[in-house]
């Protein structure tokens, strides 16, 4: 499938240390390696909280990431195997292992000061993963941007609303753009001036602090239709 080349507007990036480029990229002879290297970071880029980790599964459980790196999914798993494996050899990651009920979990932290300090906690016993941990990302699951976030969920792209949204991109925080028009789309409310007052009203008195926050899904329904009766139609 050709690469189609970078779409308008503003999209998401992956920060990359220097480091990667001047002292690791050089090294790198062996294509799953490199895979499996530029994928971690791209993940690691996306964890939450203070100890960020990987498992083996994490990396096999994105089936895009997997269909690149060969034709059956034994060769896949030994692609990802033998990436890890080198990875850890040239330092690039770090391996440890904490007790898993019979037997063992084998979990991966970036070589990096906070890496090496989990790898610590890990090992005198005062840190392990817990089942509370966030959700790992995966390709799949990358947010679109706003033109296509705009025209799977809204309608057409019109030259205005392009401009629009390009307006709304320099305004407001990407997240609150995704959030609202999730909220137009579960009221079917399709229209971008109920997104923009959505987005407004959490500029005026907090995204966090609205009053449906915390309520079930029917009550937080029932404030937005009140607070933006005006955008919806009979």
């Amino acid at each position: 499938m050709p690469f189609n080349g970078l779409p308008p507007g503003k999209i998401s990036t992956t920060r990359i240390p220097s480091l990667f480029f001047t002292d690791l990229l050089p090294q790198l002879d062996d294509l799953d390696e490199m895979k499996v290297t530029l994928y971690v970071l791209w993940l690691f880029t996306r964890l939450e909280g203070d100890v960020r980790y990987l498992k083996e599964e994490n990396l096999t459980g994105d089936p895009d990431f997997m269909a690149g790196l060969g034709a059956t999914a034994a060769a896949q798993l030994t692609a990802v195997q033998s990436g890890l494996e080198r990875a850890v050899n040239r330092g690039t990651l770090l391996k440890t292992s904490v007790p898993d009920g019979e037997g063992e979990l084998v979990i991966y932290f970036f070589n990096s000061p906070r890496g090496q300090a989990a790898v610590q906690s890990v090992a005198d016993g005062s840190w392990r993963p817990s089942d509370g941990d966030s959700p790992i990302p995966t390709l799949s699951l990358e947010q679109p941007n706003i033109f296509r976030l705009y025209e799977e969920n809204i309608g057409p792209l019109t030259p205005l609303i392009a401009d629009t949204l390009r307006d709304a991109e320099i305004e407001f925080p990407e997240d609150w753009i995704r959030d609202a028009v999730a909220i137009a789309v579960q009221n079917n409310v399709r229209k971008w001036n109920y997104i923009e007052a959505i987005l407004r009203s959490w500029q005026d008195g907090g995204k966090d602090e609205r009053p449906d926050r915390g309520h079930t899904k029917e009550s937080r329904r029932g404030y937005l239709e009140d607070e933006f009766a005006e955008f919806i139609e009979d």
